[in-house]
């Protein structure tokens, strides 16, 4: 994996995932952040098991690396229901999706990740899977055509995207539920690390899992991912524990600075204001010139620069603000400052 990937919050394959596996929470009780949003779902997931119902339908958005595969999977363990996975990619043609709802039992949970790339011919399909728990088959195509209607299971849908905007409004107003996941303060961060490092017999100071926190971009995903990177630099080294030094070098080693950039986002501020004067410029342009793809910009830099007031958003383009030319060292004039 390159450096500058470290901290994207985008899984990097199934090997990171199964080794994710390990560290999710199983149960609400486990679950460290998001409150108010684990408490409505508390009171839906009480609800629908006193009633003996499946749960309503859920919609998750929000930037990668937040927890709603977590969510997912904690929502079945709490309804005592089997899941299935899948993405919006993979569903390709309609029978696809009717193989995996014939398959499902009562009170089964559908997880459908990157929901906002499912194919129009199959979202249409859902629909009547959502509201009516039924599917309209078409047999013998042609003139001899006719429609048979299969009855499903009643089912939970739990769909997740990091573009809600790119979801239609059909689509959306089928879910019961409509969550959107926030990025994590550095307690909670600091709380995720310190047990995910007594699952993985590591240990750490209060000041290492703090270090670690504040360069994790408030992603749980990003945390966990560096403190596997700073165990295998405190093995190495060997360090007894991941203290606050250790934890700073193996940052360092890694390119993520203090404020929990890395370098593709360093380039990203830093093209703005050097060879566009601070903006405004659009994000097409910073893609050509950094030779990244534009949707890797608009998903996986943006979002948490834009949080931390580094870069401001704007009709006519990308806008670096006060708060990066300062902490990448530029005078207002794009300029880089020099020493004294």
């Amino acid at each position: 994996m390159a450096l500058e990937s470290i901290v994207r919050a985008d899984s990097t394959g199934g090997t990171e995932e199964r080794d994710f596996a390990s560290l999710r929470p199983k149960s609400f009780a486990e679950y460290i952040g998001q409150k108010e949003l684990i408490e409505n779902l508390k009171i839906a997931v009480q609800a629908a098991r006193e009633r003996g119902e499946p749960l309503d339908h859920l919609l998750f958005h929000g930037p990668p690396g937040l927890g709603k595969t977590t969510l997912a999977y904690v929502i079945a363990e709490e309804m005592q229901a089997e899941i299935v996975c899948t993405s919006g990619p993979a569903l390709e043609r309609p029978a696809d999706l009717v193989g995996i709802l014939t398959n499902l039992k009562r009170g089964d949970v559908l997880f459908i990740d990157e929901i906002h790339r499912l194919p129009r011919i199959v979202e249409e399909y859902i629909y009547p899977a959502m509201e009516d728990f039924e599917i309209d088959m078409v047999i013998d195509p042609g003139p001899h055509a006719r429609t048979v209607k299969l009855e499903l299971n009643h089912f939970t849908i739990v769909g997740a995207t990091t573009r809600a905007g790119l979801i239609t409004g059909p689509l959306r107003d089928r879910f019961g539920f409509s969550l959107h996941l926030e990025f994590y303060g550095v307690k909670d961060l600091q709380t995720i690390i310190t047990r995910s490092a007594g699952i993985l017999s590591t240990k750490i100071t209060g000041e290492g899992s703090e270090s670690i926190a504040f360069r994790s971009r408030g992603t749980p995903r990003i945390a966990n991912r560096l403190l596997r990177r700073t165990r295998d630099y405190a093995q190495v080294m060997r360090r007894d524990a991941i203290d606050e030094v250790t934890a700073i070098e193996a940052m360092d080693i890694n390119g993520v600075d203090e404020a929990g950039l890395d370098r593709l986002d360093r380039n990203y501020l830093t093209a703005i204001i050097k060879q566009y004067g601070g903006g405004p410029v659009g994000v097409s342009a910073i893609a050509a010139t950094l030779n990244e793809e534009r949707d890797t910009l608009i998903d996986v830099v943006e979002p948490f620069i834009l949080a931390r007031g580094f870069l401001n958003r704007t009709s006519r383009g990308r806008v670096a603000t006060a708060l990066a030319y300062r902490h990448l060292g530029f005078t207002r004039a794009g300029q880089e400052e020099l020493p004294l």
